[in-house]
C-alpha cells in the first residue's frame, strides 16, 4: 500500500509517511476482503435472469462470483459472460452511506465528504476525458493542494510517466490510438464506509471495481476485451478549525490499485489490454491464476511488482 504524507496540525511539520510500491494486488487496512486469459461461447440473446443487476454491496463479500453463462463479449453486448454484466453502470455503482456526525464534524460535513470521496472515483475511472488519456481535471480539483507534495507528485505522474510516476496508481486511462471504448457504460462494484480517524477527522474507505470494455482503435475491429481495475483509496477531510486543510477539499492518505488484462512493466501512463487477436504485449504473466472479480480475497502487501496472470476477464 502506498501512503502519503498527511497534513499537519497548525505550526507543527507534517508527518511523512514512507511509500512504498505494492504488488498489483491492493490490501484493504479498513477489512479483511476484495497478465490474462478469457472464456468464451455463444452470447445469449436478450434479457436474462443472470443480467438482472445485483444489489448494492452493503458489506465485504465472502466469497468469489459464481461462473456465469458462457458468453463471447460484443460490441452490443461487451459485458457477456462476466459477472460485470450484473454490476451497475457508471456512477450508480458507487453507493454514498447514509451521514452521521464524526466526532467535531457534523453531519452535513461528512455528507459532503462522502459526495466527494464519490466524485473524485467519478473523475478519476469514469469520467470519459479520464478514460481517453486527458487531465482528469475534476479529480484534481478535489484534492487539498495543502497536503504536502501531493498535487506535485500527481502533476509529474501525469507529466511524465515512468516506473516511480505512474499516473495508473490513481486514474484509468487508454491510449485511444491504441484502443477504443465501447459503448457509454463502465460497471462499477464496490462499497464505502467512513469512522472517526484521529486527527479531529473523518476517515473514508473506497473499495471499488470498475470494468473497462474496449476494442482495438481500427473502426473496422469488432473484437472485444475487458480491463478490470479494483481500486482501494483511504480519504480524510479534518476539521478546518483545528488543522491546516482547505475547506471543501480531500487529503488521500493511502491508495492501492489492481490491474487486470493489462501489459506488465509498461510505464507511459496509460492500461494496455491484451487482445486475444494480438501479440501479446509486456511481460509474459507467471505464478498461479486469480479472479479479477473476487472481491471476497484478502489482498497481500508486498515491496515489489508482480505480474500475474487471471482466471476470467
Amino acid at each position: 500500500m502506498r501512503l502519503w504524507a498527511v497534513i499537519g496540525v497548525p505550526l507543527a511539520a507534517a508527518v511523512a509517511l514512507v511509500a512504498v510500491r505494492p504488488s498489483l494486488l491492493p490490501g484493504d487496512p479498513f477489512t479483511t476482503s476484495s497478465g490474462s486469459s478469457s472464456s468464451s461461447g455463444s452470447a445469449s440473446s436478450g434479457a436474462t435472469e443472470a443480467a438482472r443487476e445485483l444489489p448494492a454491496e452493503t458489506a465485504a463479500p465472502t466469497a468469489a462470483p459464481s461462473e456465469v453463462a458462457p458468453g463471447t463479449p460484443t460490441l452490443e453486448r461487451p459485458f457477456a459472460g462476466s459477472p460485470a454484466e450484473r454490476y451497475a453502470d457508471g456512477a450508480a455503482g458507487i453507493v454514498v452511506p447514509d451521514a452521521k456526525p464524526v466526532g467535531p464534524l457534523t453531519k452535513e460535513q461528512v455528507a459532503r465528504a462522502l459526495r466527494q470521496t464519490k466524485a473524485l472515483l467519478v473523475g478519476a475511472n469514469i469520467d470519459r476525458k479520464t478514460l481517453l488519456g486527458g487531465r482528469p481535471t475534476s479529480a484534481l480539483a478535489l484534492l487539498d493542494p495543502k497536503q504536502p507534495k501531493m498535487l506535485d507528485d500527481v502533476n509529474s505522474w501525469l507529466r511524465k510517466p515512468d516506473v516511480k510516476h505512474d499516473p495508473l496508481w490513481l486514474f484509468s486511462r487508454f491510449d485511444p490510438h491504441e484502443v477504443r471504448l465501447v459503448g457509454d457504460v463502465v460497471k462499477t462494484r464496490g462499497r464505502m464506509t467512513f469512522k472517526a480517524g484521529t486527527r479531529a477527522s473523518v476517515v473514508i474507505h473506497a473499495d471499488y471495481t470498475f470494468v473497462y470494455p474496449l476494442a482495438q482503435a481500427d473502426q473496422k475491429s469488432t473484437e472485444v476485451a475487458r480491463t478490470i481495475v479494483r481500486r482501494v483509496l483511504d480519504i480524510e477531510v479534518s476539521d478546518p478549525r483545528k488543522y491546516q486543510v482547505t475547506p471543501g477539499r480531500l487529503a488521500l492518505l493511502a491508495y492501492d490499485e489492481d490491474l487486470s488484462n493489462s501489459a506488465c512493466f509498461v510505464y507511459d501512463g496509460f492500461l494496455h489490454p491484451q487482445f486475444d487477436s494480438a501479440a501479446p504485449a509486456g511481460a509474459t504473466p507467471s505464478g498461479p491464476a486469480v479472479d479479477p472479480y473476487d472481491r471476497s480475497r484478502e489482498l497481500p502487501h508486498s515491496s515489489g511488482v508482480s505480474c500475474g496472470s487471471v482466471s476470467r476477464t
